[in-house]
């Protein structure tokens, strides 16, 4: 399989307080320990790579925040992929983006 384009967030349900930055630092570290491109935005993590291994990170962060406490994790993950070109975070807003100077 190829490369695939991923949005994915993990949130931790029942923390002692409205913060999960710090959870959410658990969830950044553990995707970066896979051979992925990584993009944090303000409301979810963007990943780009094998299709394998975009779901091996995926499971490994939502697990990451049971060992650190969590009793509840709540994940949700969005896979593009194209079959029929090569797919990156780049050329799908570079997609856009050039027909807005149309």
């Amino acid at each position: 399989m190829g490369k695939v384009v991923a949005e994915i967030t993990v949130v931790p349900i029942g923390t002692n307080g409205p913060s999960i930055s710090s959870y959410v630092a658990e969830v950044e570290k553990t995707l970066r320990s896979f051979n992925l491109k990584i993009q944090l935005t303000p409301m979810s993590t963007i990943l780009e790579g094998e299709f394998d291994e975009v779901l091996k990170a995926a499971k490994a962060a939502h697990n990451c925040l049971f060992e650190r406490g969590a009793l509840r994790v709540s994940t949700t993950l969005r896979i593009d992929e194209r079959r029929d070109k090569n797919l990156t975070m780049e050329g799908k807003v570079k997609a856009v983006e050039d027909k807005l100077n149309v």
